[in-house]
């Protein structure tokens, strides 16, 4: 596994968070090894930005993210705006030389994974075709559970190889509501996918103390590497 993608049900679910919660715990416990992310398209500021701040990365804004447009809609929709149309060449480029000089890559995607990345294409479909494995972010919330199981039958429909679910606490949850809102056996049953643990909701998104030790908490032997994780 060169490659992970972090995709969701919708957009605002917590892909940004469980990145940013995988980036620090392997900066804090796989400094040796070399991982780089990936934001292939992005539409208005945000995602690149975050990462480039908490994260100094030596990457480039370009090079975090070799697709932007401006306003903040879907890729074909804002490429339009600017009287242009989507070109994942440069993002597919990029993704193959990080592949050559990583360990491993984190490629955050946009939306949902029924989400247009081009007129034509999905992020369902950008997946299939870069041969990414996927990590699905499910937010707890009213309505999760019919969103898991949609995106998961597409990812079924795309022959994608979906590791697990994450569930993300977008807003601070006791226990008790993130199990009635998103009870984790339910979810499995229904979508056939292991739910790998619950991300909590943080006060400070950027607390990487705080970030690294909520992703050990997760089910790790799924989502990265089996020689990285720490048991």
């Amino acid at each position: 596994m060169s490659g992970l993608l972090i995709a969701a049900t919708d957009t605002a679910c917590g892909k940004t968070v469980l990145t940013c919660a995988l980036m620090a715990y392997w900066q804090k416990y796989c400094g040796s090894r070399r991982l780089e992310v990936l934001k292939p398209v992005q539409s208005g500021e945000g995602d690149r930005e975050l990462y480039q701040r908490v994260f100094q990365l030596e990457q480039s804004l370009e090079e975090l993210n070799p697709v932007f447009y401006q306003a903040p809609l879907a890729p074909p929709v804002a490429a339009a705006m600017e009287n242009t149309t989507v070109d994942l060449a440069p993002a597919w480029q990029r993704y193959g030389a990080l592949r050559q000089q990583c360990d491993w890559v984190l490629v955050e995607g946009l939306g949902g994974l029924g989400s247009p990345v081009t007129d034509e294409m999905t992020v369902a479909d950008v997946a299939s075709d870069w041969r990414l494995p996927v990590v699905l972010v499910v937010p707890v919330k009213l309505g999760a559970i019919a969103a898991a199981v949609a995106n998961a039958a597409l990812a079924r429909q795309h022959r994608l190889r979906l590791q697990g679910i994450v569930l993300n606490c977008t807003t601070p949850e006791a226990s008790e509501r993130v199990e009635q809102l998103t009870p984790p056996d339910m979810i499995s049953n229904l979508t056939r996918v292991p739910v790998l643990g619950v991300l909590p909701h943080f006060s400070d998104p950027t607390d990487l103390a705080q970030l690294s030790a909520a992703a050990r908490q997760l089910s790790l032997e799924a989502i990265m590497p089996q020689a990285f994780w720490v048991a």
